[in-house]
């Protein structure tokens, strides 16, 4: 069974920066297009993005210019590197294959905890 970890996660202040990692314990990056999704306390879980096995990007219209999502399928991790970090940014940040989540059949892990304070 394919378990993703996700990891990087952290307090920074408004205008900072992280970088999240997300280690899968299968060979899955090679065939699947993944994505980040976060939730902060009473919302919804949203996309954050997303990159195909081509390494074709997309994000959300509210990270577009900040953040990079980039994948290094030799080492099994997909990353997302958040600059220019707002306090509205603050969420549990999780990663999984588009497909499962697009399917309804996401397992979802821990996530890591992004605080940025103002």
């Amino acid at each position: 069974q394919v378990q993703l970890v996700e990891s990087g996660g952290g307090l920074v202040q408004a205008g900072g920066s992280l970088r999240l990692s997300c280690v899968a314990t299968g060979n899955i990056l090679s065939i699947n297009a993944m994505g980040w999704y976060r939730q902060a306390p009473g919302k919804q879980r949203e996309l954050v993005a997303t990159i195909t096995v081509l390494g074709t990007t997309n994000y959300a219209s509210s990270v577009k210019g900040r953040f990079t999502i980039s994948r290094d399928s030799a080492k099994n991790t997909v990353y997302l590197w958040m600059n220019s970090l707002k306090t509205e940014d603050t969420a549990t940040y999780y990663c999984n294959t588009v497909r499962e989540v697009v399917s309804g059949i996401a397992i979802w892990g821990q996530g890591t905890q992004v605080t940025v304070s103002s």
